[in-house]
């Protein structure tokens, strides 16, 4: 951003007042309002900043002028009519000073939010070397915004444009990048990709505190965050670190001593005010601050740090409560919501069935594809048994793409992995009908079906058959003769190979509510 002025020849000191007191008058910006910033094309472009109370502010861009006054509290804002896709153009912003904000292209603007898969940047993906090189793309630009927590929903954050290129793209979130290259790829417009993730959150810390405490089943969460918050004692919590650390500190020395890999370290406490985890804590200060900048849609890589105890089972009442939440605030009616189903993780399935909380999420997400205009990557097939960061965020990013590139966007293509739609008990087997089939299912090895396990009224799973005919999988087992009940790749980390024509992998699913 550049703010041109216009000084006379005062004397030192009168002119250091003149200077102080335009500075105080200054018209100013959100952070994302800055040289080589991306504005969605079709829809009214919400423009708007602080300035002194009474002062008159106007916008141009592309030959269209809008003018408002600020309010008491300072703020101002005006709405441009829609522009179509293009660029480079020049926003002016005029009150008592004058913003010039080059470089901006006009296409389609995501959000892309979440904990450390999303946050995980290409250059920690694979292929790296490669993809560094060919990431001369000027017209796919990454505003990054400054990870804060705050108490109270803020109306500023931190942050800048980047313009992709080999010497930048390391640093762009890698499920964004790749989502966006897509879209980028097959529109041939301008793309603009905003990552606000934080590693190791919940889905709580991403959602305003008035949704949440309107749940009553978030009632215990958030009252031990209450109660954290009134016992937070920083000498105690310094003292108990201090012995962790002296603790870690022999592990360490004995794991070396014994040629083991060192254990990883205690971490330093952070009072619960400004903890990430904090409900709320990360809507306030990383999403509320963006709105109502205009969006296409928004993409979500998040889940695993509600996999664990007793919060998986809530996970998509928490991710539909989200999705309605930023919505609203929004006002842009039901934008797009895509997010990436958690992919395969851990120890390799030896069970018929695995149930743990990391499956059970996988379920939550499946289950929230109710809400409408929203859109999951099923990625079952491209996690890392030892990694909970899976390096191929190309295959992700692209995954997710196909779900915009035909929902929003209307190209006619397979856009998910099959997804079961109905089961019935026929002759001793279970029949289970698939949506997203494409030309009809398949195996990704070219093998037998593998991933389906069948029960009877006793409740034990079996490894079972299953044939494939067309859109449908008949399941059945010779030890189970009177089947109710079926599962597909019901383990963190299944062996399952149902695909459709288009290579998609099947989500994992199952007819039972059995706990």
């Amino acid at each position: 951003m550049r703010m041109r002025r216009l000084a006379a020849f005062f004397p030192l000191t009168l002119f250091l007042l003149v200077l102080a007191s335009a500075a105080s008058a200054d018209v100013t910006m959100p952070s994302f309002f800055s040289d080589h910033m991306v504005i969605q094309r079709g829809i009214e472009i919400p423009v708007w900043g602080w300035a002194d109370p009474q002062e008159k502010v106007t916008v141009t861009l592309s030959g269209q002028t809008k003018s408002a006054v600020a309010c008491e509290k300072g703020k101002w804002s005006v709405r441009l009519p829609s522009l179509e896709a293009g660029g480079p153009l020049q926003l002016v912003v005029e009150g008592k000073n004058r913003i010039e904000i080059a470089d901006v292209l006009v296409g389609e603007v995501w959000l892309g939010s979440g904990q450390s898969n999303m946050a995980m940047t290409v250059a920690s993906s694979k292929d790296f070397p490669e993809e560094k090189a060919a990431a001369d793309h000027p017209r796919i630009r990454m505003f990054t915004v400054a990870r804060e927590t705050a108490e109270t929903p803020q109306d500023r954050c931190g942050g800048d444009w980047a313009v992709c290129s080999p010497e930048t793209v390391g640093g762009f979130s890698a499920t964004a990048y790749f989502f966006g290259r897509e879209l980028h790829k097959q529109l041939d417009v301008p793309v603009g990709l905003i990552n606000s993730s934080w590693g190791g959150t919940p889905v709580q810390a991403w959602t305003s505190i008035a949704v949440q405490q309107a749940e009553p089943k978030l009632a215990p969460l958030l009252e031990s965050w209450k109660q954290q918050v009134a016992n937070w004692d920083p000498a105690a919590a310094q003292a108990q670190y201090e012995k962790q650390l002296a603790v870690w500190k022999k592990q360490v020395a004995k794991a070396k001593s014994e040629g083991h890999e060192p254990p990883r370290g205690p971490r330093a406490p952070v009072e619960p005010l400004k903890n990430p985890h904090r409900p709320a804590s990360l809507y306030n200060g990383m999403i509320a601050p963006l709105v109502p900048y205009a969006l296409q849609g928004a993409i979500w890589y998040q889940g695993e740090s509600n996999a664990g105890g007793d919060q998986a089972n809530l996970y998509g009442m928490q991710l539909a409560m989200m999705i309605a939440n930023w919505r609203a605030d929004w006002k842009q009616g039901d934008f797009p919501f895509l997010w990436v189903q958690l992919p395969n993780f851990r120890a390799v399935q030896q069970q018929p069935v695995e149930p743990s909380g990391w499956v059970t999420v996988q379920e939550e997400m499946r289950k929230t594809l109710s809400v409408p205009n929203t859109g999951m990557a099923i990625t079952v097939d491209i996690g890392e048994a030892e990694d909970i960061h899976p390096k191929n965020k190309q295959e992700v990013g692209r995954r997710l793409a196909l779900w915009a590139l035909r929902t929003t966007y209307g190209k006619p293509i397979v856009y998910s992995g099959p997804l079961s739609t109905s089961a019935c008990v026929k002759d001793g087997t279970i029949v289970v009908e698939f949506d997203h089939a494409g030309d009809g299912l398949k195996t990704s090895d070219g093998g037998p079906v593998k991933g389906f396990a069948i029960a009877a009224e006793d409740r034990n799973f079996v490894f079972a058959d299953a044939k494939i005919e067309g859109n449908k999988v008949v399941v059945s087992s010779p030890g189970v003769k009177k089947p109710v009940a079926v599962r597909y790749a019901w383990a963190s980390n299944p062996v399952c190979n149902l695909v459709n024509s288009a290579g998609l992998p099947a989500s994992p699913l199952r007819t039972d509510d059995w706990q």
